[in-house]
């Protein structure tokens, strides 16, 4: 199961963590999203130890979507260093997904 990421503990948990971050900005409302959702939930089992693997509700945190130009939903940060290295916006295939993070692992 994929964690929740918050504009309280963004910082903490995506930021300053070590290797690769997986960001899924999402709303409950947002029909592609709950396409991936399950999607997103695999890669979070399935690459456990290897990505870190996080959720941001774009309604109750406008702040991160703000901070990130996240201007359409999904849309998917891969983060290394604390710096977004890689973007997949619009629901994608799970070998997309996990191709790109292979190539930040």
């Amino acid at each position: 199961m994929s964690l929740q990421f918050t504009e309280t503990n963004f910082e903490t948990e995506v930021i300053k963590a070590e290797g690769t971050v997986l960001v899924d900005f999402w709303a409950t409302w947002c029909g592609p999203c709950k396409m991936i959702s399950p999607i997103i939930d695999q890669i979070s089992t399935e690459m456990a130890g290897t990505v870190k693997v996080g959720k941001v509700d774009v309604d109750a945190n406008q702040g991160l979507a703000a901070t990130y130009n996240v201007r359409s939903i999904p849309t998917l940060l891969i983060f290394k260093g604390g710096q977004v290295v890689d973007t997949i916006v619009g629901a994608t295939s799970k070998d997309n997904i996990v191709n790109k993070l292979r190539a930040h692992i």
